[in-house]
């Protein structure tokens, strides 16, 4: 069993919450839209990505509304304040 302390689970809160403000999406060319280029929008600026699947786009657009709901649910069932 991996065991993550609350002070772990502080720190990845706290790496979510000052990253740019969400939600994110993940545009892919050819499948969401069909002129420019792939991109994860933000609540700032763009993101493109070099090297990446569409599947670790979407999973990098997502990650940022699924960790800090995760994080919380985590710290409740612990007892933990988040």
């Amino acid at each position: 069993m991996v065991k993550i302390t609350r002070k772990e689970l502080e720190t990845i809160l706290a790496r979510c919450e000052a990253a740019t403000s969400g939600p994110w999406q993940s545009f892919i060319e050819g499948r969401d839209h069909t002129s420019g280029s792939s991109f994860i929008r933000t609540g700032g600026e763009d993101i493109e990505l070099s090297g990446a699947t569409e599947k670790d786009q979407d999973f990098i657009a997502q990650a940022r509304q699924d960790l800090p709901r995760l994080v919380a649910k985590v710290m409740r069932l612990r007892g933990w304040a988040a």
